[in-house]
């Protein structure tokens, strides 16, 4: 019995045709072989990225050697396996062409036994330029298939949008946040594997009936054996044994084992208890001997989507382990243009600040690609649900049976990798398809139809049905049974623009609203446009100068420049963030304080929108803004930038998804609603304390009021109008703090104006820093002389503050610690910051307001 392993990562690589061989690394791409080369410049740096489109209209080459003793020839099967190839490879073992990749979402094996030899072996993948394969397929088909985020002008190829023919990360062609990089390479581990013996493919734990008294599971085992194989199958998982006599066949089968856990340990989102995680493992066991072994790291849980019809609509709500789910998150794209790019603790820093945020859900968009392992494993570990689009985005696709039969194997392979993963709670088909087609009706859509003629009509919607109406929901329906399939995000239900502009949103589906940004509607529409489940919706900023000047130069700190127009990819999206501004906030002294305004802007404006949906539980059921990360440094709807480092909206969004909220509504000038909005399973009693105060700090009036919390509930629990509040005092220099305690503990605090936050009159003031006694100089304490507003504290280490971007009364002063940004497993280090400094808004605007 053998099983021999050899990982391939010594690589060299070339452009076709070419004679010089470069080192490469595998995993990787073409492009970050070239910089790592000296062959061009950073990619993300300037507008470097229109110069390297000559990149993606080359073939390239790889190539690697390996010595192999006569003990690799001995055995029975041999594969060659690539866990990813980028996109169109052929692949050649000592000159014969053994593989034939199309589909970057797809892991590649085949038996090249015959093809090997003892000594050298030559193994060589060509990468085809998918420009040159896909164009061909678009002068074939005779019209464009709709493709509007499609850069292909970037790369030359002006209306000749290619990427809906290719089984590729969509991003990559660029997106509204994102540059046009069209990638190649081995983008995933390569190995070759040997054995004479059984092999365990899959095992998948087939959760049948969860309930916190029993967990009713089958172990689905797939095996591969060379010859007619009999012994024994041994499950077992944290202490628990089972076995069961196996005779096999040669060649692949399936053997199933029913397993009951009494008693399980579940697993649960962040907030609702312990994400717990068992260990199967599944043996062959012949005499003695454990001949293979496999094992995989599951939660035991269920999870639903809810639809029912209610006198509103029909319900969109996730509830796990029999429990409702307020989906609080947000949507995650790739962490980067060169996805192999990404270590661990790139991904390890993204999923802490999610859970440090008190997020329970993020999505992965489908315009991104399958994630990494190391995604869903920190999602289980954290307690963070995963919405799971397939990746399909704002697209039509051919519908050929070539594609149709690519697209299923896509289907099944990621759903079987996946699905061990308590973490995912929704298969998605696509995102916005469905709206952006059926909008048409209402003149009111993405304008698709309207250069098509019927019958293209009739062919795009017949084969969109095929892969989203019947190829996808059959593969999670065979693969991962007991979790839902929803087919396009936001999904059209009833009539109405219920996403983009409308006067109102209907009570069905889940919603993507972009009235406020796109249509360019004031934050306060984010208080009345509410649907049963917000699934999309954002505003953009810039990140802070240390990143905007890993991509500039001072010349460029202007918003119109060459270089910010290239880190901003949503057409004039730089100049609606200016537009908006003008609406809301003073005018900013210079483009750097710029920067800093448009983080506060967009916080305020996610903030608004959070609470909303908050306010509105049960009718609303999920949150998730637009977006939580980016893929290169830029100007976007992030909430953290490229780099990791927080924007003023994570802060915000870490307070607005605390588990008890405090949200006033003052959208009415004339009246104020203050709103407690709880995800507790059990009920509080608190105590309500509002301040009226002066800007000055004196305090014009308190008083307090018991408040009965219920479990999981939202309610108003304190309302007035305005000029009750004031009693006389004037609204231009008097604010509102309201607070809620319990058991002696702060939970939460809110501070409300009465004018417009432009109206508010910022006064110079003087703000100190001074070292907590005893704390080693991981505790500090902030004071200011006056109201400080937008209290900005910046530090030369990468870390996060306990607070920041908060407004600052004198005479309260406030304590913050700082936590480093993590390494080695590890989420936060509390630190003593370098170079700390501190700023607040009146820093930044122009010297006229003051």
């Amino acid at each position: 019995m053998k099983h021999l392993k050899m990982n391939l990562a010594k690589w060299e690589f070339r452009s076709y045709g070419d004679e010089e061989w470069l080192p490469a690394t595998v995993p990787g791409t073409v492009h970050t072989d070239l910089l790592k080369n000296g062959k061009i410049e950073d990619p993300f740096y300037g507008t470097n990225e229109h110069n390297l489109q000559w990149i993606d209209k080359k073939d390239w080459e790889y190539q690697t050697t390996l010595q192999l003793g006569e003990e690799w020839l001995e055995l029975t099967c041999t594969e060659l396996i690539f866990e990813g190839l980028d996109t169109y490879a052929d692949v050649y073992v000592n000159n014969v062409h053994v593989l034939a990749a199309d589909n970057m979402f797809l892991a590649w094996r085949v038996d090249v036994k015959d093809q090997l030899k003892i000594g050298e072996n030559h193994i060589l993948v060509r990468f085809r330029s998918v420009v040159k394969e896909d164009l061909p397929k678009l002068e074939r088909l005779g019209y464009a298939l709709p493709a509007p985020n499609d850069q292909s002008e970037l790369g030359g190829l002006e209306e000749q949008r290619i990427s809906v023919f290719a089984r590729k990360a969509p991003y990559h062609y660029g997106w509204d946040w994102g540059p046009r990089f069209l990638t190649s390479g081995i983008w995933r581990k390569a190995a070759l594997k040997g054995r004479d013996s059984v092999q365990i493919i899959d095992l998948y734990i087939r959760q049948n009936v969860i309930t916190k008294e029993e967990a009713q599971l089958t172990a689905i085992i797939e095996v591969d054996a060379p010859a007619a194989w009999q012994g024994m199958l041994r499950m077992s998982a944290d202490g628990l044994e089972s076995m069961q006599a196996v005779s096999l066949k040669s060649g692949k089968q399936q053997i199933e084992m029913d397993i009951v856990v009494d008693q399980p340990q579940l697993w649960w989102c962040r907030g609702l208890g312990e994400p717990h995680l068992y260990t199967f493992q599944a043996d062959l066991v012949k005499g003695k001997e454990v001949e293979v072994s496999k094992s995989v790291r599951t939660g035991l849980r269920s999870i639903q989507l809810i639809r029912e019809h209610d006198a509103k609509g029909a319900s969109f709500s996730f509830v796990l382990n029999g429990v409702s789910v307020f989906a609080k998150g947000a949507n995650h794209i790739p962490n980067d243009s060169f996805i192999t790019e990404v270590t661990e603790e790139r991904y390890r820093h993204e999923i802490a600040t999610a859970a440090e945020s008190n997020m329970n859900m993020l999505r992965v968009w489908g315009g991104g690609f399958y994630e990494e392992e190391i995604f869903y494993k920190l999602c289980d570990e954290y307690g963070l649900l995963v919405w799971q689009d397939f990746m399909f985005a704002c697209s039509m696709y051919p519908g050929d049976e070539a594609f149709l039969a690519n697209v299923k194997k896509e289907a099944e392979y990621n759903v079987k990798r996946l699905r061990n993963h308590p973490c995912i709670a929704l298969w998605c088909g696509n995102n916005e398809i469905d709206s952006a087609w059926s909008q048409f009706e209402e003149n009111m859509g993405w304008g698709w139809k309207e250069k098509l003629s019927a019958e293209q009509r009739a062919t795009m919607w017949a084969d969109y049905e095929e892969i989203f109406h019947r190829i996808l929901p059959e593969a999670v329906a065979a693969f991962h049974p007991g979790v839902d399939y929803w087919p396009s995000s936001p999904m059209r239900n009833l009539t109405g623009d219920m996403n983009q502009h409308a006067t109102r949103i209907v009570g069905d589906g889940d919603v993507h609203y972009w009235g406020v940004w796109h249509g360019i509607e004031p934050f306060e529409n984010y208080n009345t446009k509410v649907g049963r489940f917000m699934s999309e919706y954002g505003f953009q900023s810039f990140p802070e100068l240390k990143t905007v000047m890993s991509y500039a130069e001072e010349q460029d700190l202007e918003l119109t420049s060459e270089v910010m127009l290239a880190h901003q990819k949503n057409g004039r999206g730089n100049l609606l963030i200016k537009e908006y501004m003008d609406m809301y906030l003073p005018q900013p002294k210079d483009f750097k304080a710029f920067l800093y305004m448009s983080q506060i802007l967009q916080a305020e404006a996610i903030r608004i929108a959070i609470e909303s949906h908050r306010r509105n539980k049960p009718y609303c059921m999920g949150t998730l803004y637009w977006q939580m990360n980016d893929c290169w440094p830029v100007a976007s709807w992030a909430g953290m930038d490229y780099n990791g480092r927080w924007k003023a909206l994570q802060y915000t969004v870490r307070s607005s998804f605390q588990d008890v909220l405090l949200s006033i509504d003052g959208t009415d000038r004339e009246r104020i609603d203050v709103h407690v909005v709880s995800d507790l399973r059990t009920a509080v009693t608190a105590d309500l304390g509002l301040k009226l105060y002066q800007f000055n700090g004196s305090v014009l009036r308190e008083w307090t009021h018991p408040v009965e919390l219920g479990a999981d509930s939202a309610a108003i629990v304190f309302s007035s109008p305005v000029t009750e509040l004031l009693e006389g005092h004037g609204s231009n220099d008097v604010l509102l703090e309201i607070s809620l305690q319990a058991n002696g503990e702060m939970i939460d605090r809110k501070v409300h104006y009465f004018i417009p936050e432009k109206e508010i009159r910022l006064q110079r003031s003087v703000i100190n820093i001074m070292e907590t006694p005893d704390s080693g100089g991981l505790s500090f304490t902030v004071t200011s002389d006056v109201l400080a507003r937008g209290v900005y504290l910046t530090s030369e280490d990468e870390g996060i503050f306990s607070d920041n971007y908060f407004d600052l009364l004198p005479g309260q002063p406030k304590t913050i610690t700082f936590s480093e940004r993590g390494n080695d497993g590890r989420d936060w280090i509390p630190g003593a910051p370098k170079g700390l400094k501190v700023q607040s808004m009146v820093d930044f605007v122009s010297e006229d307001l003051l």
